[in-house]
C-alpha cells in the first residue's frame, strides 16, 4: 500500500503566498504574532495526521516593483514577517508526530551560533526538525547586512559548502555519543577527553569569513528573476544528502543528468527541467510510476 506524506506550508508573516487572502472574515493570519495561532494550527495538523509544517522564510523586503518596498509594506507581501525558528519548541511541546522543517538563510548567520540553536531545537523536539538551507536572493537583505548588494550565486554557494562542512563539524566531530557520564558519585558530568574543538581554526582561510568575517565583501551582482540551478546547487544537495546517508547515484551519473538537462533547457532552467533531473537521481517519476535507475 502506498502512503503519501501530508506536509503543511507556511510562513510567520500575514501574507505568504496567499496574497490578500487575510481581508477574509475567516481568515486568521494576522494573528500570525501570536503563540497560540501557531500552537492551533500545529495541534490542527496533528489531528488530521498531517506529518510536517514547513516553515518558510525571507530575510529583506521586496523592493523592486515600482522601485520601492511600499506595494510589499501596503499589501503585507511577506512583510512583516517574524523568525520562524522561535515558534518551533512551543509548537512541538503541544504536540507529538507532527516534524517541523524551517528555512534559515546561512549567508548571514555565522556557523557556530546557527549549529547551537538547530541543536537546540534537535533535543526540544526530539528529532522532529528539519532545516531547509538556502543563501537568499534579495538585495535588500543585503544592504541590511551592511553590503551594496547580494554577493553572487556562485560566491555565495562556495561559502555555503564551506558553511555546511562547518556545522557537521560541530554537530557530528565535537561530542562523543559517550562524552556525558554524568557520573553524580564522583562529580563528573562529561569526561574531556571524548570532546574536541571541532573547527580548531580549520576555517580560518574559508569564504565564510569573507561574508562573516570583518571582511564583509562588497561583490557586482547581476539580478535576475528566473528560477536558475547552477552546478553548485546540485552539489551542495548532494554532499548534504550523502553526510545524511542517503543513496544517490555516482557523482559521475549525476554531472551527466546536470550537462544533458542544461544543454536541453540553456543555462537557466524552467520548474519542469529540475523537477525531471530530481525525478533521475531519485529513479522516481513525479507523475506517477517508476524511472529506470541511472546506470
Amino acid at each position: 500500500m502506498k502512503q503519501i506524506r501530508l506536509n503543511a506550508f507556511d510562513m510567520n508573516c500575514v501574507g505568504h503566498i496567499q496574497q490578500g487572502l487575510w481581508t477574509h472574515p475567516r481568515d486568521r493570519s494576522t494573528d500570525y504574532a501570536s503563540l497560540d495561532h501557531w500552537v492551533g494550527l500545529a495541534q490542527t495538523l496533528e489531528r488530521g495526521l498531517f506529518d510536517g509544517l514547513f516553515l518558510a522564510d525571507v530575510l529583506g523586503v521586496y523592493d523592486v516593483h515600482g522601485g520601492s518596498p511600499d506595494p510589499a509594506i501596503r499589501n503585507a507581501v511577506q512583510v512583516p514577517v517574524n523568525d520562524p525558528m522561535l515558534l518551533i519548541p512551543a509548537m512541538a511541546h503541544a504536540t507529538r508526530h507532527l516534524g517541523f522543517g524551517v528555512t534559515v538563510n546561512l549567508t548571514y548567520d555565522p556557523p557556530f551560533p546557527f549549529a547551537r540553536r538547530m541543536s537546540t531545537l534537535d533535543h526540544l523536539t526530539q528529532g522532529r526538525i528539519g532545516w531547509n538551507i538556502v543563501t537568499g536572493y534579495l538585495d535588500s537583505a543585503a544592504r541590511a547586512m551592511g553590503l551594496d548588494k547580494q554577493v553572487a550565486h556562485d560566491d555565495r554557494y562556495d561559502v555555503a559548502d564551506d558553511y555546511m562542512q562547518a556545522v557537521y563539524k560541530l554537530w557530528e566531530g565535537s561530542w562523543a555519543d559517550d562524552a556525558v557520564r554524568a557520573d553524580r558519585v564522583t562529580g563528573t558530568y562529561a569526561d574531556p577527553a571524548r570532546v574536541r574543538q571541532a573547527l580548531m581554526g580549520g576555517f580560518a582561510n574559508s569564504r565564510i569569513l569573507e561574508v562573516h568575517g570583518e571582511r564583509m565583501v562588497k561583490r557586482n551582482f547581476d539580478p535576475g528573476f528566473r528560477i536558475e540551478l547552477h552546478q553548485k546547487d546540485l552539489n551542495l544537495a548532494l554532499s548534504g544528502a550523502r553526510a545524511l546517508g542517503i543513496s544517490l547515484p555516482n557523482t559521475a551519473t549525476c554531472q551527466e543528468l546536470f550537462n544533458a538537462a542544461a544543454a536541453a533547457g540553456g543555462s537557466a532552467w524552467d520548474h519542469s527541467g529540475m523537477v525531471r533531473v530530481l525525478e533521475r537521481l531519485a529513479c522516481h517519476e513525479v507523475g506517477g510510476g517508476k524511472t529506470e535507475p541511472a546506470k
